[in-house]
């Protein structure tokens, strides 16, 4: 049963390359799925914890493709933070890395499957599972909560399509993987490369150990992509300098870079010969709604572009009127065929069908230029009121980033800003900085010391976490 990929007509390929040197061809891949698929023996409910390894891959694929509806979580997912997600949706398997499976007392291994042990619950046909269904993804920044995204194999198969033709994606291709497969972005990465044929160079190493860039060498990559964090990580480690000859692509989407840094990473794809692709995207769209072409860069600075193929955006008043001019903010729509069926908050809500109808509204404020060009301005949740006057929290952060180049978030209530910065010796600056660009008299806003910023595993600040690690508040 193929749900999104035809691995036959690319059987013979190599689908998985890791970094201990496994090779893994199509065909392997699809009989190694198959196997795991013919043992579950029926449509059910699996949580799949995963690393980027062969045996969370091999597994996502078998339930994909024979009608299994897993949810994907990072392996390491706080165990408290699981048990609520395991008793909220009664998934009747585990599929875990075989080193965790001690962890699940009770429970023995029933399948195992390259260093992967499938575990059965006891839990039989818990809740119906809408015939649309095919995947369930965690909300970004909310990985211990019981709201999931509901994506159909309609949704996986239009994105990883689209995305496969902007990016003009074919067999040759070598992605080599810096994000998690269980977060939107890193999955959309294996989904349209496998639809083409091409290598996943697999790999659960970080940008910042050698072996990484090692294996990126050896192996020959073609590509990688990155959060804002993981392009601010590279700027600092001079990874311009570096000698990267198979590397012909970068994208960058789960946030907004800085202009300056944007700019800087154009220059060095245009001066290298490389593409840089700045993409848009949400889980609720099951991963990319936009992307910027790499030609238009340095001229469309800070944009995040256009509709990806087969999608459109629009703007809307507050209102819900849509906006036809130019440079006038209001919230970003976003239709199309990769737009999520909605969310489930409890195990009956798997059975329900499509409320969203093919129409997301993203929450983001944006505006468009006359060429018709799209640029975020801030978040609708994140725009508060200091004395009768609207903040944009997002413009206010970019501001300090962009004039600090430190670590900073932004947050606040109305009449009051709450700056967080993990940098001493800026705070008199910042302080300084805002009572002048901003003119706000100090009392409207606190300049505060933390440990570090909290952020998700793809790299998105944490606010309702900031205060955990505060050092000092004036």
């Amino acid at each position: 049963m193929e749900k999104i990929w035809d691995f036959s007509q690319y059987k013979n390929n190599t689908a998985i390359i890791d970094e201990f040197g496994n090779e893994i061809s199509y065909d392997k891949l699809r009989t190694e799925a198959s196997l795991l698929a013919e043992f579950i023996g029926k449509r059910c409910l699996v949580f799949s914890l995963c690393k980027n390894e062969v045996g969370a891959v091999i597994g996502y694929v078998s339930f994909i493709s024979h009608g299994i509806v897993p949810l994907l979580l990072n392996s390491s997912l706080d165990r408290s933070l699981l048990d609520n997600l395991i008793q909220t949706y009664k998934p009747e398997f585990l599929l875990v890395p075989s080193d965790l499976s001690g962890d699940f007392w009770g429970l023995e291994p029933v399948y195992e499957i390259w260093g992967y042990s499938l575990l059965k619950t006891g839990y039989v046909d818990a809740f119906p599972l809408n015939d649309e269904l095919g995947l369930l993804m965690t909300t970004s920044g909310s990985t211990g909560s019981p709201q999931l995204v509901r994506q159909s194999y309609a949704n996986l198969y239009e994105n990883a399509y689209s995305i496969a033709d902007y990016l003009e994606l074919n067999m040759s291709e070598r992605p080599i993987t810096t994000l998690p497969m269980n977060y939107v972005y890193g999955l959309s990465i294996i989904n349209s490369h496998f639809l083409v044929g091409a290598t996943l160079l697999l790999t659960d190493k970080g940008i910042m150990q050698r072996e990484f860039w090692r294996f990126l060498n050896d192996a020959e990559a073609t590509s990688f992509g990155g959060v804002p964090y993981t392009y601010e990580m590279l700027d600092r480690i001079s990874f311009y300098r570096m000698n990267l000859p198979s590397l012909k692509t970068m994208t960058q989407a789960g946030g907004k870079l800085s202009l300056e840094l944007q700019f800087k990473l154009a220059k060095y794809a245009q001066k290298t010969g490389k593409r840089f692709v700045i993409m848009y995207g949400a889980t609720e769209a099951t991963s990319r709604m936009g992307y910027l072409p790499p030609e238009k860069n340095t001229e469309k600075k800070g944009s995040i572009g256009i509709p990806i193929p087969g999608g459109k955006f629009y703007l809307i008043d507050e209102e819900g009127n849509t906006i036809n001019k130019p440079y006038t903010t209001g919230e970003l729509v976003y239709e199309g065929k990769n737009v999520s069926l909605g969310y489930a908050q409890k195990g009956e809500d798997l059975n329900l069908g499509d409320e969203r109808k093919g129409k997301l509204k993203t929450g983001d404020m944006a505006q468009f230029d006359e060429d018709g060009y799209y640029y975020i301005v801030g978040r609708k949740s994140r725009i508060l009121k200091l004395y009768g006057n609207r903040m944009n929290l997002d413009e206010i952060e970019q501001m300090i980033k962009t004039e600090y180049r430190i670590e900073v978030a932004v947050s606040g209530v109305d009449d009051h800003l709450r700056i967080y910065l993990t940098d001493e010796e800026q705070i008199d600056g910042v302080r300084k900085f805002i009572e002048s660009k901003i003119r706000l008299n100090h009392s409207a806003f606190s300049v505060i010391l933390a440990d570090s910023i909290p952020k998700n595993e793809s790299g998105k600040i944490l606010y309702k976490n900031l205060d955990k690690g505060v050092i000092y508040d004036d």
